[in-house]
């Protein structure tokens, strides 16, 4: 019998049976980790399989590779602050949708993991939650092998100007460098190189960029961003 013990964020759950679900966790040590849960369908569980839920858990199976059963505890719920604001609901429904589709099973991401629970920590409040989501997209690509680099202009180093984003290669270039070729480079709102966004629709317009990546990531598997995350854009943009 094998048997591990961790922390975790709940990122969803379905029907297995007539009371159990299969739980997907995305745990510090352990990654995004399925199992089921006894009585997982009832009443009683229902809070404690909320999405953006942290919960103890202790998996259990006789060999690695089956899927195992959960025991699951709820540390702290956090649907009901999401949604009290509909922008950290769409917000929460974009953040486990992208999990449950970029991440490998069972590979440990704990820096990740750790700034993912800081996001959710963020839902009561809701100025601040957006542009702490597109940091969180940031670090998720570079997770997933593909950090941008917008620091300097990748034809001439310049800092100063910085305007594209080259679509191939996710390094900025400036209006100047850029030339005829400015039509073809994605535009690089200054929020994504740390400024404080003018609004929501400049946090949109980020979330394109870092979009356009997860793309490029996400066709080497065969997967596509989730619908959950087109909906939080496009509240965003208004």
């Amino acid at each position: 019998m094998i048997e591990w013990r961790d922390e975790g964020i709940c990122l969803g759950a379905r029907p297995h049976g007539e009371s159990a679900a299969i739980v997907e966790v995305f745990t510090l040590l352990h990654g995004r980790h399925a199992g089921v849960v006894r009585g997982g369908a009832g009443r009683k569980m229902a809070a404690a399989l909320q999405p953006g839920t942290q919960l103890d858990v202790v998996w259990r199976a006789r060999l690695e590779d089956h899927i195992g059963a959960f025991t699951a505890e709820a540390v702290q719920g956090r649907a009901g602050i999401a949604m009290a604001h509909p922008g950290t609901l769409l917000g929460l429904g974009a953040t486990v949708a992208l999990l449950r589709a970029t991440l490998p099973e069972r590979a440990a991401h704990p820096g990740l993991y750790r700034a993912t629970v800081a996001l959710f920590d963020l839902f009561g409040y809701p100025e601040v939650w957006p542009t702490a989501h597109l940091r969180w997209e940031v670090l998720l690509l570079e997770t997933l092998g593909f950090a941008l680099d917008l620091s300097a202009c990748a034809v001439t180093g310049a800092t100063e100007g910085l305007a594209f984003v080259s679509p191939r290669t996710g390094r900025a270039v400036t209006q100047a460098a850029a030339g005829d070729w400015a039509d073809r480079l994605l535009p690089l709102p200054p929020c994504l190189t740390g400024a404080v966004p003018q609004d929501q629709a400049e946090i949109a317009a980020a979330l394109d960029v870092t979009g356009h990546f997860l793309r490029v990531v996400m066709a080497e598997t065969g997967s596509l961003l989730p619908e959950a995350r087109a909906r939080y854009v496009a509240w965003l943009a208004g």
